[in-house]
């Protein structure tokens, strides 16, 4: 075959970078960014610190707000300051927001200008701190709309109106029932949010407090492994491009034919045949066509690719036979040729082009001939497409139309997950799935979830005797899981709770090097118990799959069921006093505060436990839901702050640990939310 001449190579490299960057470009701009109806501002903005007094809050969508949408204000400490809603006059965008539509399964986007504002009256400020404000409507395509921003006044504290009562009300069962029919996981805010993960990407470090609401919803897998091959296609092929460039250019001088150069038919003279072979760790062996002949193994470095190795690959007689890594022979006999004598008396043999020498002057039987240089980048950039067909299709594979989650807004969160609570300073936000029914917002009712099953060792076990509880986490392929994030300072987390919300335990137990946990436990009374194993477990993809899994545990015996105590703002834990404030929502992420106090109101020392100053487990009554709370790494106001989402109206039990002198208490709750 008639090989290229070298300027045509070198414009048909030029004209493959391009292509390749071209593309690169097109699938850097190929990620949908937003969903509908989200918040783009707010006066006063997320995360601001106001000191004068205000009267209300301004939240701007890129639409206008549900009839029935619901709005609170939370004071610190816990109370709602809100006084109803009502729309406010459009307003030009600071930033303009761009939003994503699915049509004929793509996304198109539409950039919106203008702030729909919802005003929420603020009857009065009754205390310096952090205020929060909670949104849930629908948009116009049947998206959940759902989030929360917080604010901090430092201005003069205002008494509230004559007769004035905080509002207790709760959203519109049809605007409730709305968000759990559609299959998106809601929440719609352009206002970005700053939140690190924690214990191990994707969900594993510490986020940061939040400033804003934040979504968590993206591609599938099918997506990402489109990306990735994407990615990875472009990245080698650009750098093959730029290597053999830079490469060509070190030399200054090439053969310029497809001819074998003197040194290699003097190889052929010597009576030795060497062979190469490219790659790290790969051996670098000498083929003997008479003679002893020695062979050399390689490892070649991969921190300098420049500097091809030259290595003895044979010898016979007094003649070494010299090679360079990448570079077949050609195993076509030419004319002999002379070859150079060194010093000593041997004589050294160069095997034929070298890789810094022009691709051109390749024989036709090397293996970076034009005609492989061009399958090569061929198959390449095939790969680079396809990468990127994957990812569309992973893409609109998720789209509201198919009743999964829509693409993350810019800036926000990406988690999803299933777990009750996540690390420290997470943040309000919603999980895939949560806008589609109430049940997801509670989980732990199942043995089974996201390809993993809770599998007890022992079901039961006598009333007051002190067993091990063992247990493994299995995966599809029936094997136990032993690769686990650390979330909340432990691998994985046993809550134990009586069938009737009574004898809670939290334990950490340990994992033996098969896969079994165990931990010891004593349950005084009999009666039927639900155990509760709330992890991260780490996928052989490396990604974190946040789980809470739940089965039944049984003490044998006669049981009387102990009655839920009526809901109370305070309680005691050993020798402290516990307040609880807050109003929790349904459908709505709201702010729950924990104060605690010494005799009779003396502040306490509170101490870091499980990554922040306090750990809550809330479980609904009759299911045993596990639900969704997310707290705050550091205290606010003097208050451990947890963001709580009610999926249901019902009875609730919630239990908060905290830590003093080395010491965790438990207090417990119930919570009516009507």
């Amino acid at each position: 075959m008639r090989r290229l001449p070298r300027t045509c190579g070198r414009v048909v490299s030029g004209l493959l970078a391009f292509l390749l960057a071209s593309a690169v470009a097109l699938l850097a701009s190929a990620q949908p960014a937003a969903a509908h109806g989200t918040l783009a501002m707010s006066t006063p903005e997320s995360g601001a610190t106001v000191n004068e007094p205000l009267t209300s809050v301004r939240l701007y969508f890129t639409e206008k707000a549900a009839a029935n949408a619901f709005f609170t204000i939370t004071a610190p400490g816990g109370v709602r300051v809100d006084n109803g809603w009502s729309y406010g006059e459009p307003k030009p965008l600071d930033k303009p927001v761009r939003e994503y539509f699915l049509v004929n399964g793509q996304f198109e986007p539409r950039e919106y200008t203008t702030g729909f504002p919802a005003v929420v009256p603020v009857s009065h400020l009754p205390a310096k701190g952090q205020y929060s404000v909670s949104y849930l409507s629908v948009a116009s395509d049947g998206d959940t709309v759902r989030g929360t921003l917080t604010f901090r006044y430092n201005g003069r504290v205002t008494a509230a109106p004559q007769g004035w009562s905080a509002p207790s009300t709760q959203p519109d069962p049809a605007l409730v029932a709305a968000t759990e029919q559609h299959g998106s996981s809601g929440q719609g805010s352009a206002v970005p949010t700053t939140a690190v993960e924690s214990a191990a990407p994707p969900s594993a470090a510490a986020a940061a407090p939040p400033t804003g609401s934040t979504e968590e919803s993206g591609p599938g897998a099918l997506a990402w492994v489109g990306w990735a091959v994407a990615v990875a296609a472009a990245g080698a092929a650009a750098g093959f491009v730029v290597w053999r460039r830079r490469r060509s250019a070190s030399t200054g001088k090439s053969t310029g034919r497809g001819r074998t150069s003197s040194a290699n038919s003097g190889r052929r003279g010597g009576g030795a045949r060497s062979t190469t072979r490219t790659g790290a760790g790969r051996t670098v062996g000498a083929k003997p066509s008479g003679g002893k002949v020695g062979a050399a193994t390689v490892a070649q470095s991969t921190g300098d690719k420049r500097r091809p190795t030259t290595v003895p690959a044979a010898r016979k007689g007094n003649a070494v036979v010299t090679a360079r890594t990448g570079v077949a022979a050609d195993p076509t006999p030419t004319e002999p040729a002379k070859a150079p004598t060194t010093t000593d008396g041997t004589t050294t043999v160069d095997p034929g082009p070298r890789l810094d020498t022009d691709l051109a002057a390749v024989t036709p039987g090397s293996r970076l001939s034009n005609t492989h240089l061009a399958l090569l980048v061929g198959g390449l950039v095939i790969a680079l497409l396809a990468g990127f067909g994957l990812a569309r299709i992973g893409t609109g594979d998720e789209s509201p139309a198919g009743g999964t989650a829509r693409p993350p807004a810019a800036g926000q969160a990406e988690s999803a997950t299933d777990g009750h609570q996540h690390p420290a300073g997470t943040g309000p936000h919603t999980h895939r799935g949560d806008g589609a029914t109430g049940e997801t917002l509670a989980t732990g009712t199942t043995v089974s979830a996201g390809g993993y099953t809770l599998q007890p060792l022992e079901r039961s076990q006598p009333p007051g005797v002190r067993a091990d509880y063992r247990f493994r986490i299995v995966g599809t392929d029936r094997q136990p899981a032993t690769r686990f994030a650390v979330v909340h300072d432990k691998p994985l987390h046993l809550i134990v709770v009586g069938r009737d919300l009574s004898g809670y335990q939290h334990l950490h137990p340990t994992m033996a090097p098969d896969g079994t946990w165990s931990v010891p436990v004593t349950l005084a009374r009999p009666g039927g118990y639900r155990v509760y194993a709330d992890f991260s477990v780490t996928a052989t993809n490396g990604t974190q799959v946040p789980l809470v899994l739940g089965v039944d545990h049984t003490v044998p015996g006669a049981h009387t069921p102990t009655a839920l105590p009526p809901a109370q703002a305070e309680t005691t834990a050993g020798p402290y006093a516990v307040s609880m404030n807050g109003t929790p929502t349904v459908g709505v992420t709201a702010p729950v505060h924990f104060q605690v106090s010494g005799a009779p109101t003396t502040p306490v020392q509170l101490e870091p436990y499980l990554g922040a100053y306090g750990h809550l487990v809330v479980v609904r009554e009759g299911d045993l839901g596990y639900v969704h709370v997310h707290p705050e790494p550091e205290l606010v106001d003097g208050s451990v702050k947890f963001w709580l989402t009610a999926p249901s109206s019902g009875r609730y039990r919630a239990f908060f640990d905290f830590q003093v002198a080395g010491k965790v208490h438990t207090a417990e709750f119930t919570i009516n939310v009507p």
